[in-house]
This record gives C-alpha cells, structure tokens and sequence, in this order.
C-alpha cells in the first residue's frame, strides 16, 4: 500500500531520480529537483520537472507554428530549406549531446533549446526588426525575441495561463541571447549552440539558394572548422565538449571559437544582410507595417489578461506565421470580388 501511494504522487520516481544523479551528474550540472514554478504543481510519478516542461512545450501551440515561420530565406521554393522548427531541433539535437558527454541535466538543455525560438516573429530577422522599429516609434518599446519567447510560455499558452515551466527553463529561454548570461551550465550550452546550429545550416541553405558557392566561403576559418557542415559542427561540439569539461564551465577554445565568430561575421556581410537575402525586405517591411498599423488602430482581443494596448498588438502579430501574415495582408490590401 505504502508503495503504491509513493508511486502514485511521485515521491519514489524523485527519490531515484535524485539518487543517480547524485550519482552521474557533473558538480556543474542544474539537479531536476526541486522544481521552481510560478505556481506550484503536484510532482510526476514518472517524468522530472525538466521533463514536464519538454512536453509542455512541443504540445504548446507556439510550438507548432514555428514549422511556418521563416529562418532565413523567405517563402523558399524548395522543400529542404531550414524553418525557424527545423532549426529549433537542430539546437536541441546537439545541445542535448554535449550535455550528455559534460554529464549534465539534457533534460533542461532540450526543453531550453525546443523553447528558445518560441516568441519568433513571422519573416525571421527582417519581420523581427519591422515589429522593433514600429513598436518604438508607436510606443516607446521594444521586440526582443527572446524576451517574447518568456512572454508566451509565461502569460500566452494556455489560454492565458501559460505553461507554468520551472524557473531553470526560462531563464535559459531568455538568456539564449542578449547582454545576460544564463543561470546554468545547461542555458550556457543552449546560447552557444544556438550560434553553432544556425551559422552551419545557413550556409547550407545559401548554397542551396545560390546564394553562396562554397568556394566563397572564408579559407582560413574553413581550415580550421571543416570542409563540410557536419565536420563543422563535429570540431565545435568536440571543442566545446573538451573545453568546458577542463573549465568546469561552458566555454570555447580561442581558436576554434574565434573562427566560429569570424565565420559569423562572413556571413552576416555575405548572406544576412547581402541583396540576394534582402531581396524580399521591402515587401516585408510594407506587410508588416500595415498589419502593425491596422492592429494598433483597432487592437485585437487580448490573449492574456491585463494585456495593455501595445501587448495585444505585438502578441497578436508575433504569434503569426508567414502564411497567416500573407493572408491577413491580403484581407486588408487585396479588393474582394463583388
């Protein structure tokens, strides 16, 4: 009798949880327990909290439509180009290894890094940048997405009630970016590989687009990272990986890591910001802001309660996909038969 009622409210499934990662876990690893929510819950009687918070994220909605919001390349044709989800599970494949080689939490690091990218904008970097610039010169605010990812799993999901994720999770949702440093060796990993993950695949993607050919990509930084994208992303992991086990911290080595970044660089000059890229920015720029100018005219529900004018606005945009935000531009500037 006792053991059931143990197993039934979690008590047994914690202890042994505890026990091996007492066990196997790094001196600088984050523990699964004790969980701290916003609103405390009754425990699992057999997944961890970090565990718990996964699930809530790839059933949230959010979740979902990140398979329709783009990464780089707008509306691509073809079907293998990266979108903001396929990106999304890149990071948590590799960001789940190196936790796994430190012998740290990989359950915090996959919900960490299946969250990051929650709070995306419709059109990548561009529409995010068009939401900034609209929202700060209507309201004096800015467009993080880092800080909306927060916002959705914290007010948005749910109805409004949000995923009630551990603290652990979204200080790494919110610190995958920015001046701040995560709280923990698991977020650490996340924000490095966020890099890792999208520099690899874009150039990828910019060969595939034409974009690129691979013989414009940068000799020296090449030498050092690997002729192809998995010898790329196999000498930064392994880096990473022998680094911060040395360290007791996340880190990267000076050379491997300072390719990383002046490969970064290349290809902000070379692709992000390059003409072919940009080629789209102006419609863009047109959509959004007619959408953002229609909304802050006549703003929608809110999705949460207490919303002010200016976060039923943004939550409202932020949360569309391209091909919603096509559609409600269309509603607006194409004339509808008689």
């Amino acid at each position: 009798m006792a053991t059931g009622a143990a197993s039934t409210d979690g008590t047994a499934f914690r202890e042994r949880t505890e026990t091996v990662e007492a066990e196997r876990l790094a001196a600088f690893a984050t523990p699964s327990y004790p969980p701290i929510r916003e609103r405390p819950e009754p425990e699992s009687p057999h997944r961890t909290p970090f565990q718990r918070d996964r699930d809530r994220i790839v059933h949230s909605k959010a979740f979902r439509r990140l398979m329709h919001k783009t990464q780089v390349f707008i509306a691509p044709e073809g079907d293998h180009y990266r979108t903001r989800l396929t990106h999304t599970l890149e990071v948590a494949g590799i960001a789940r290894n190196i936790a796994r080689a430190l012998a740290l939490n990989e359950d915090l690091t996959e919900a960490i890094a299946l969250g990051h990218d929650l709070g995306h904008a419709p059109f990548g970097h561009i529409g995010e940048d068009v939401l900034d610039r609209c929202l700060r010169e209507r309201y004096d605010l800015r467009f993080r997405h880092n800080e909306h990812s927060v916002r959705v799993v914290e007010r948005l999901e749910r109805h409004g009630n949000g995923l009630n994720l551990t603290a652990a999770v979204r200080d790494g949702i919110l610190h995958h970016r920015g001046p701040g440093k995560p709280a923990t060796a698991e977020g650490g990993i996340v924000r490095t590989v966020d890099r890792i993950a999208y520099i690899n695949h874009d150039i990828d993607d910019a060969v595939r687009a034409g974009v690129l050919a691979v013989e414009d990509l940068p000799v020296e930084e090449i030498e050092v990272l690997g002729d192809s994208v998995s010898d790329r992303i196999g000498t930064l992991v392994e880096d990473m990986i022998e680094r911060s086990a040395a360290s007791g911290g996340i880190v990267q080595g000076e050379r491997v890591g300072g390719a990383m970044l002046r490969l970064r660089a290349f290809m902000f000059e070379h692709v992000y910001l390059a003409p072919d890229a940009q080629r789209e920015k102006p419609r863009i720029e047109r959509l959004m802001s007619t959408l953002f100018e229609r909304y802050a005219a006549d703003p929608p529900p809110s999705l949460t309660e207490g919303a002010s004018e200016a976060e039923r606005v943004t939550d409202y945009i932020a949360g569309m996909t391209d091909r919603y935000a096509i559609r409600a531009f269309a509603d607006l500037a194409v004339p509808r038969e008689f």
